[in-house]
C-alpha cells in the first residue's frame, strides 16, 4: 500500500494568515498581562514556534506530551508522557495544539490542569475538525475548521512523517 500526500488541503500562505489572525485575537484578549503558552506534543510544535514569534505579550513556553490512545482505541486515561516544568497557579495558560479532532484527550488535560490551580485555561487549535468531535469542546483560538479527512504536514503526521511539509495535504492510500 503506497501514501499520496499530493492533495494540498490548506497551502503555506493561508497557514502563516492564521497564525497571524489567531496572534492578533491572544495579543488582543491578553494585553498588559502575562501567558504560559503550553505546545502539547509533538504535533503542535511547529504552530507553538510560529505562533509565540507573533505574540507581543509576555509568554513562557513549555510543552506537554499526553496520551489517552493506545493504537487506535481511547483508553478514557489520561497517560503524561512529558508534564511541563512550569508552575502554571494563578497563570493564565493557552494550550497549544495542533488539531481538534473528538476532543476527548484534549478534554481531559484541561481538567488535570485546572487541578494545578491556573488563573485561566484556554485552548488554541491551528486546525479544528468539529465533524469528529465527542466531546463538547469548543477552542477559544480557532486557526482553520477543516473537513473529516486524515491530513499531514505542518507538524502533523502519519508514523511519523510529513511533518515537515509547509502546507497541509490529504493523505490518500493508494494500491501501489
Amino acid at each position: 500500500m503506497g501514501i499520496d500526500v499530493s492533495e494540498v488541503l490548506i497551502p503555506e500562505s493561508e497557514i502563516k494568515d492564521m497564525v497571524k489572525r489567531v496572534a492578533s485575537d491572544i495579543n488582543r484578549d491578553y494585553k498588559g498581562q502575562e501567558l504560559v503558552v503550553i505546545g502539547v506534543l509533538t504535533g503542535a510544535f511547529v504552530f507553538t514556534a510560529d505562533l509565540v514569534r507573533e505574540l507581543t505579550v509576555p509568554v513562557t513556553v513549555d510543552f506537554m506530551q499526553v496520551s489517552s490512545y493506545v493504537g487506535e482505541n481511547s483508553t478514557g486515561n489520561l497517560i503524561i508522557k512529558k508534564d511541563i516544568s512550569t508552575d502554571i497557579e494563578g497563570k493564565h495558560v493557552l494550550l497549544v495544539e495542533d488539531i481538534v479532532d473528538t476532543g476527548r484527550t484534549l478534554s481531559m488535560l484541561r481538567e488535570m490542569l485546572m487541578g494545578r490551580n491556573p488563573a485561566s485555561i484556554k485552548i488554541c487549535t491551528a486546525f479544528d475538525k468539529p465533524d469528529r468531535r465527542v466531546k463538547t469542546l469548543v477552542p477559544e483560538y480557532d486557526g482553520i475548521v477543516i473537513p473529516d479527512k486524515f491530513i499531514v504536514g505542518y507538524g502533523l503526521d502519519y508514523n511519523g512523517l510529513y511533518r515537515e511539509l509547509k502546507e497541509v495535504c490529504v493523505v490518500s492510500f493508494t494500491d501501489t
